[in-house]
C-alpha cells in the first residue's frame, strides 16, 4: 500500500496504535504520569502480622528474632523477610468478680493451655505510593491475609499494622536485632551440658589403678 492510498481514517489509527505503544513504554519504565499511584520513593517498612490461636506444645517458639520466614501473600509465594521483633501470649479468658469497680479480670484460659497468639514484626523494601506501601506487587494494608513459614511452622495470619521507616529507626532496629541474637546465642551455649574434663580424668586415673591392683593381687602360677 503506498502513502498516497491512504485514508485519513488509516492515519488516526496508525498515531492511536503509536501512542498506545508510547504509554505501555512509559508504564514499564515507571514513568507514566497518568498513572494513578506513582512511585513516589522506595523505603524500608515495618509490618506486624497478627497469629491467633497457634497450637505450640514445644516447649521453644517457633519464631525466633533475627531469622527469616518466607512469606506468602495472597496464595502467591512472595520472598524470605527477616523478623525483626516478636511478642506472645497465651490465649486470655475473662473472669467474673464481685468488686463494682473492676467486675472481671483477665486471667490465661487453662481450657487451651498450648493455644497462643503471636504479633510478629518484619521487615522488606517496600515501593512507597500515594494509596499505600507496595511489596511483591501487592498492597500492605491491615487486613491483608498472609502466610509465614518456617524451618517447621507454616501459620496463617493477618497484618496489623504497617509502618515506614526513617533511617534512624532502621538502625535501632538492626541494632536491636544483632543484641538479641547475641542473647539467644549466649542462651543456647548455657543451656548445652559442658563436659568436666577433670572428673573424667580423675575416673580414667581411678580405673586405670584399679587395674594395676587387681594385676598385683593376680596369684601366680607354679611351673611344675
Amino acid at each position: 500500500m503506498n502513502i498516497k492510498e491512504l485514508k485519513p481514517l488509516d492515519y488516526i489509527i496508525i498515531v492511536a496504535v503509536i501512542a498506545v505503544i508510547a504509554i505501555g513504554v512509559l508504564v514499564f519504565l515507571g514513568k507514566n504520569k497518568f498513572s494513578k499511584s506513582p512511585v513516589e520513593a522506595t523505603k524500608k517498612i515495618a509490618f506486624q502480622v497478627m497469629l491467633k490461636s497457634v497450637s505450640v506444645t514445644d516447649s521453644k517458639m517457633p519464631f525466633k528474632i533475627g531469622e527469616e520466614s518466607f512469606i506468602t501473600i495472597r496464595n502467591v509465594p512472595y520472598t524470605k523477610l527477616q523478623i525483626v521483633d516478636v511478642l506472645y501470649q497465651t490465649k486470655k479468658t475473662i473472669l467474673p468478680i464481685n468488686n463494682p469497680q473492676q467486675p472481671f479480670v483477665v486471667i490465661d484460659d487453662y481450657a487451651q493451655p498450648y493455644q497462643y497468639d503471636f504479633i510478629v514484626t518484619l521487615v522488606d523494601d517496600a515501593k512507597i505510593t500515594k494509596d499505600g506501601a507496595v511489596v511483591g506487587g501487592n498492597k500492605i494494608k491491615i487486613g491483608m491475609p498472609i502466610v509465614l513459614e518456617g524451618f517447621n511452622y507454616r501459620v496463617g495470619g493477618t497484618i496489623s499494622n504497617v509502618q515506614i521507616l526513617e533511617d534512624k529507626e532502621v538502625e535501632a532496629i538492626n541494632k536491636f536485632v544483632q543484641e538479641q541474637k547475641l542473647l539467644q546465642n549466649m542462651e543456647e551455649a548455657q543451656a548445652t551440658p559442658v563436659k568436666n574434663t577433670a572428673n573424667e580424668s580423675s575416673q580414667a586415673k581411678s580405673e586405670s589403678e584399679n587395674k594395676d591392683t587387681n594385676k598385683e593381687e593376680a596369684p601366680k602360677q607354679t611351673v611344675k
